[in-house]
């Protein structure tokens, strides 16, 4: 295979992932909420609010994006997820975190697919088309190494402050960072239409993706990636309450805090998940280069199946392999979005490649608002392992019947 150009743009393609990823709070999401007093089921329902605000922006930002400007997106991008970290570090009840997942949501609609349609453009225009799925795969690594390093620091955070509250202010430095370097990138990245007289035909990008996303094919595609990545954004935080059960046998560190015990501990767990998926990211083209035709339906039935054994083993208060099958899920996510981003950009033309993205995100929105939902519902009627083997075992069997029906059809 090609050796992969690492030039300048590459490492600020990196940078920008290592600098988006590094939002401190992320390790300690859930236990921030629970520690304010919120119940699982309003923290499901503010995940849920936070979709669907996604989800009202996330196709119009995707056009917005491809028609007037992709820097200009991701810079207002990074300006509203600051004003909402800034509204998390104030906020003390229901009401007031309901605003800053409300800006948190718009942010994310007007950053997701935006970047990823940028490399791909980046791609096109120096004839590296067959080196997408490595070259995407090498960014994510980066935003997964960010992931590992923001953790461990938040934990050293916490360790020494003994607060979940100051890890939001933190978060904003890095996001300044990528607010310039956003701007920095070359102009040529900014739009992808590349004929004056449509640059600003919001009406041409309109038909071009109604055009393909009516293609069966590329639904398929964007149907099997949001299923998947809407599962575990649902879930994901939810790992955080396990490693705690875990932290408090551990036989280490029992003479300080427990606040400050816990952080130090969550944040070491998480770099070392995130070092695992930032590899997973890294190599995800040698499982590609094997053509293997089922390889999204596998990853996806495979992915599922880790979160019923992690929901069976809290039960059964097994916490170290608990964790472990968690991390299964994190793997196959980090195996499965290079491969399927590549697929896409395979099937879908350059200049709405961002519009089709944001779809693929806004179906992952509904999905997620619902499964965030639905399982913060179930996690506070039963408890997290068994609302973990109910939804897992079901999203199992609701792929099988769609694969099985898909076939026919």
């Amino acid at each position: 295979m090609q050796a992969l150009i690492k030039n300048k743009q590459y490492y600020k393609f990196c940078f920008y992932g290592f600098l988006k990823n590094l939002r401190f709070f992320d390790a300690f999401f859930i236990l921030y909420l629970v520690d304010k007093g919120l119940p699982y089921a309003q923290i499901g329902l503010l995940y849920a609010i936070r979709e669907i605000i996604v989800n009202v922006f996330e196709i119009p930002s995707g056009i917005i994006a491809d028609t007037y400007g992709r820097k200009s997106s991701l810079v207002f991008s990074f300006l509203v997820s600051i004003a909402s970290f800034t509204v998390f570090y104030f906020s003390s009840n229901f009401w007031l975190f309901l605003i800053a997942f409300a800006l948190y949501g718009i942010a994310d609609a007007f950053r997701s697919g935006t970047h990823k349609g940028m490399i791909m453009h980046y791609l096109k225009l120096n004839n590296w088309q067959n080196q997408k799925i490595n070259y995407y795969g090498h960014t994510r690594s980066c935003s997964q190494k960010g992931s590992a390093i923001s953790s461990l620091v938040a934990g050293v955070i916490v360790f020494y402050t003994g607060s979940f509250s100051n890890i939001f202010l933190y978060s904003i430095v890095p996001y300044l960072i990528n607010f310039l370097l956003i701007l920095s990138y070359p102009k040529e990245l900014n739009r992808s239409l590349t004929t004056n007289k449509y640059n600003k035909n919001i009406l041409l990008t309109f038909k071009s993706f109604f055009r393909t996303i009516k293609q069966v094919k590329v639904l398929r595609i964007i149907n099997t990636s949001a299923l998947h990545s809407a599962y575990i954004k649902s879930v994901k935080d939810y790992i955080q309450p396990i490693m705690i059960s875990l932290i408090l046998v551990l036989p280490f560190f029992n003479d300080i805090d427990i606040a400050k015990k816990n952080g130090l501990f969550i944040g070491v767990f998480y770099f070392i998940i995130y070092l695992i998926t930032s590899q997973a990211s890294r190599f995800s083209f040698l499982i590609e280069k094997r053509k293997n035709k089922n390889i999204a339906y596998l990853t996806l039935l495979l992915g599922f199946s880790f979160g019923v054994f992690s929901g069976l083993f809290y039960i059964y208060n097994i916490w170290i392999f608990s964790i472990l099958a968690f991390v299964g899920i994190y793997v196959v996510e980090n195996i499965r979005k290079p491969i399927l981003t590549g697929y896409i950009a395979d099937n879908v033309p350059n200049e709405i490649l961002t519009s089709v993205m944001s779809a693929q995100s806004q179906l992952k929105t509904i999905i997620t608002a619902i499964l965030a939902l639905v399982f913060g519902l179930l996690a506070d009627k039963f408890e997290i392992g068994i609302a973990f083997i109910i939804m897992s075992s079901f999203l199992i069997i609701l792929s099988i019947l769609i694969n099985s029906f898909s076939k026919k059809n």
